[in-house]
């Protein structure tokens, strides 16, 4: 007999729904919700909260919501597991604790640390962690001295432990976002912690829901098909014993569950989708089977695991200079023209050499009336930006932009005044031994008392004697019917992106097993590249998952060194996949829908 439990997530980020946690208590019966609010960045902002205020650290925005859930919570008898920690996730805990005795309520609140290693970089470099960048293979070294936060990516295992101590609330500093939705099936069924298949549709159901609404309708390709966008339901796994599990929502909640939408989560940020790599398993997505079994329901099956890997990942956040940014709005006519003349004078103006600059033309025609005649936008944000380790360049930059307004062409208009510096957190990927490091978990008891268990980790995990054989793969289609027709990509395929540094991930899903067949051998890494010329510095590594009819693309050095080192509008690569499927193909005719 297959047991079940019931996983919704309510939050995909640091500034996700405020109400989700609720709607999701509400809308029917869960065992657990997780919510997941950590980022690269997000650690970098944490840190610099703290050090101005020692006892904060941590996503407040959870604690407000436990005002205002936790009686329910209580009620239901739900637990509830976050990353909401961030870099000081014991004085969240205490606060939660102190919550609930406010409230008259009996709640053991867990505490997961200790993955917070940015004071210990001195003592790891001396015991031969190099640290040394996973994209570009440079040494810490020399930075070592400006990062201002590095946090090892814990999985589930001290999330575990943490309800095995009884905790109702467990809040974690940098746990990954699939370890805290693995945890309760670990602790609920029992699953082996060398079960590679099991664990692996855990990390699996774990990706599909750690965005929220990305699950169920949100930045979907075919928007125009998710009814009631307006109340999106956050979605929810019902996960079996045997690891075969099912994505849906509550009933009456808006937003749509079907195989488009679980298939463009499960190719956000997928990477390679043969080694999906966490600190718990290595997971296959290429060997993943989906099936609609109702109305919002999508079972997933199949998932196959490869041992984990023997050191975990390490986030760093280093300072690396300064930046700032400034607009400036440009109304018509010629409103192109204008504005290249008005960059060109205010470049040449200033007269400065930085280290990296950056000048683009946001176009919306949304200020004049619809009486004007359409054809070139009639409003455009003139959008310039500066990046240097000299602050008084930045600085100058600032000064001189809105000086632009009385001295450029007509038609120009201040937006968010002058332009200031921002330091600049680079981001850093590294791997570290196992053993370097323990997690310690906290169970906040409602008298008082605290209880901590440290968690030691191994470097080394023995191998599987049997590793599953890879996916069987479709046949190649050498020959096409001569007769085609041009045609938008997007009329072929539904695709979504995001980052990961510098990278941009575009996975790219066939809308049937013949488009897929010829994508294939159309699609190719150059014809991107080419596609993309001027924003790809890197090559494009490509990817396939048959059985998910996807091509995955990585577009390396194409988000401007990304995160907050970006002078691009669209530093985190989202609106890449849409642009992608603006290209014209010539495609046969017959495959076209």
């Amino acid at each position: 007999m297959n047991r079940t439990i019931r996983i919704g997530n309510a939050g995909g980020y640091w500034g996700d729904d405020p109400l989700a946690l609720r709607r999701q208590l509400e809308g029917g019966p869960l065992d657990y919700v997780t919510i997941d609010y950590l980022a690269e960045i997000t650690m970098s902002i944490l840190q610099e909260q703290r050090s101005r205020r020692p006892d904060l650290g941590y996503a407040v925005d959870f604690l407000d919501q436990l005002h205002d859930c936790l009686p329910l919570i209580v009620e239901r008898g739900v637990k509830v597991i976050t990353n909401a920690g961030g870099i000081n996730p014991l004085a969240l805990g205490r606060e939660i604790r102190a919550l609930a005795d406010r409230l008259g309520l009996q709640v053991t609140v867990g505490v997961v640390d200790g993955d917070d290693i940015a004071g210990r970089l001195a003592e790891l470099d001396a015991a031969g962690e190099t640290f040394a960048n996973l994209e570009t293979g440079e040494l810490l070294g020399p930075l070592r001295d400006r990062v201002r936060a590095a946090n090892v990516y814990f999985g589930a295992e001290p999330v575990v432990a943490a309800l095995r101590a009884g905790c109702r609330i467990v809040v974690t500093g940098r746990v990954t976002d699939t370890g805290i939705t693995l945890a309760p099936m670990i602790h609920e069924f029992g699953w082996a912690d060398d079960d590679w298949d099991r664990l692996a549709a855990g990390i699996v159901a774990g990706h599909i829901i750690e965005c929220g609404t990305q699950a169920t309708g949100g930045n979907l390709t075919d928007w125009r098909d998710v009814p009631d966008l307006a109340g999106i339901g956050f979605p929810i796994v019902e996960m079996r014993e045997d690891g075969v599990f099912t994505v849906t929502k509550h009933k009456g909640t808006g937003g749509l569950v079907n195989l488009k939408t679980v298939k463009e989560q499960l190719v956000y940020e997928m990477g390679d989708p043969a080694e999906y790599i966490s600190p718990d398993v290595i997971a296959r997505f290429d060997t993943v089977e989906l099936e609609q079994i109702g109305r919002n329901r999508v079972r997933v099956s199949n998932a196959r695991g490869l041992p984990r890997p023997p050191r975990f990942k390490v986030s760093m956040a280093y300072d690396d200079g300064w930046k700032a940014l400034g607009q400036l709005l440009v109304c018509g006519p010629e409103v192109a023209a204008k504005a290249a003349a008005a960059a060109a004078a205010f470049w040449k103006r200033l007269g400065i050499a930085y280290e990296e600059t950056h000048t683009s033309v946001v176009g919306t025609g949304s200020i004049w009336p619809r009486t004007v005649p359409g054809g070139e936008p009639n409003e455009a944000l003139l959008r310039l930006g500066v990046r240097d380790h000299d602050r008084d360049k930045v600085e100058a930059f600032g000064v001189q932009l809105p000086a632009l307004i009385l001295s450029g062409p007509g038609g120009m208009a201040v937006t968010g005044g002058r332009p200031k510096p921002h330091p600049v957190v680079a981001y850093w990927p590294a791997l570290m031994g196992r053993s370097r490091v323990a997690a310690r978990v906290v169970a906040l008891a409602p008298d008082g008392t605290e209880e901590v268990r440290m968690i030691e980790f191994a470097d080394t995990v023995p191998a599987r004697p049997d590793p599953p054989a890879g996916p069987a793969r479709r046949p190649r289609v050498r020959a096409w019917p001569q007769r085609t027709r041009r045609t938008k990509l997007r009329t072929l395929a539904f695709a979504r992106s995001g980052d990961k540094g510098d990278t941009c991930n575009i996975g790219v899903l066939a809308r049937s097993p013949e488009i897929y067949d010829w994508l294939r051998e159309a699609l190719t890494p150059a014809v991107v590249k080419r596609f993309f010329r001027g924003i790809v510095k890197g090559k494009v590594v490509r990817h396939e998952a048959d059985n998910l009819l996807a091509l995955n693309f990585l577009l390396e050095r194409s988000l401007g060194g990304g995160g907050t080192v970006s002078l691009l509008l669209d530093p985190q690569g989202k609106t890449l996949a849409h642009a992608l499927l603006e290209m014209d193909v010539d495609a046969p005719a017959k495959i076209i829908p």
